[in-house]
């Protein structure tokens, strides 16, 4: 499952530069799949849906850090955990009981959005 940012964030940045995938972004910041993988321009994602990956995307909160759905991983792939709650000095990075993985799907989106 994905990793999500609660409303408990205190927005200190700790886990942002911690996300190999480039999945966590500040409060109103605009974001792109292309941010951070070897993806570029229009690819069709793990989950179906296609996208244009250097197309501007709606922040998903305006208030705290927010981890893009899409692009956690869990740091599956790069670590043993996940970073963002390893580095959390208030735990607010918690699993997303919305976005539910396996260990392969996770694994096959880490490789989708890595490909050298």
């Amino acid at each position: 499952m994905a990793i999500i940012i609660t409303d408990e964030c205190i927005n200190c940045g700790a886990c942002e530069p911690e996300c190999p995938n480039t999945a966590i972004y500040e409060a109103a910041d605009d974001w792109r799949y292309a941010d951070g993988t070897d993806l570029d321009g229009n690819v069709v994602l793990p989950n179906g849906k296609e996208v244009d990956s250097n197309e501007t995307q709606e922040p998903v909160s305006d208030e705290f850090y927010y981890i893009v759905a899409d692009k956690c991983t869990e740091c599956v792939g790069f670590h043993d955990e996940p970073q963002c709650a390893a580095v959390c000095p208030v735990d607010c990075c918690v699993p997303d009981d919305d976005v539910v993985e396996t260990k392969e799907e996770l694994e096959g989106k880490q490789a989708f959005m890595h490909k050298s």
